[in-house]
């Protein structure tokens, strides 16, 4: 299982304790991706990020609904490769 994070270069400048909001999800659990698709997207300090596929595979688990807010390095969701 590959663990789906906000990438740790968007949290760099960003103050410890501050949370992201994840907007949406672009996946469902149980669909199929490819590697580099768009998977969610999310905010943190006013900014929105993609958050990609690393490889291709099946969603197998969503960990945090849309509309709510995760802290760095919170894992988003579970790839099966």
């Amino acid at each position: 299982m590959t663990e789906i994070i906000l990438d740790d270069a968007v949290w760099a400048d960003v103050d410890e304790g501050t949370e992201a909001l994840l907007q949406e999800w672009q996946v469902k659990e149980g669909d199929s991706v490819a590697a580099g698709q768009v998977l969610a997207v999310a905010e943190l300090v006013k900014t929105s990020h993609e958050i990609f596929a690393p490889s291709a595979g099946r969603i197998a688990k969503l960990n945090v609904a849309e509309q709510d807010t995760f802290g760095r390095g919170a894992v988003l969701a579970l790839l099966e490769a």
